[in-house]
């Protein structure tokens, strides 16, 4: 999933500093009230089976965003999630990208 999204993330705007500590994100002061609504929607629909999407989640995300962003930024998260379930059902594997000379 980084593989591809990663280099899209970058040619969008998004700072190496936010991919690098993503994995870190509620930790990290680099982003944002709405940022952080988005990502723990995405933690929480992505861990459903775990976390249940809770009520305190849904509230932030409401708090940020508008029902129609709620329902796109949902959508999207939804559809990655489905490509990755297909990926790992399927044993597919990404190729590795060669390193750039140094």
């Amino acid at each position: 999933c980084l593989n591809l999204h990663a280099p899209e993330a970058l040619a969008a705007g998004i700072s190496q500093q936010k991919l690098d500590v993503l994995s870190a994100w509620r930790e990290s002061p680099v982003f944002d009230t709405k940022e952080r609504a988005a990502l723990g929607w995405a933690e929480a629909l992505t861990r459903i089976e775990a976390s249940g999407a809770p009520d305190s989640d849904y509230a932030a995300l409401a708090a940020a965003f508008n029902e129609q962003e709620r329902v796109e930024l949902t959508l999207v998260i939804t559809t990655i999630n489905a490509w990755n379930r297909f990926a790992v059902g399927f044993r597919s594997q990404h190729s590795v990208r060669a390193a750039a000379a140094s």
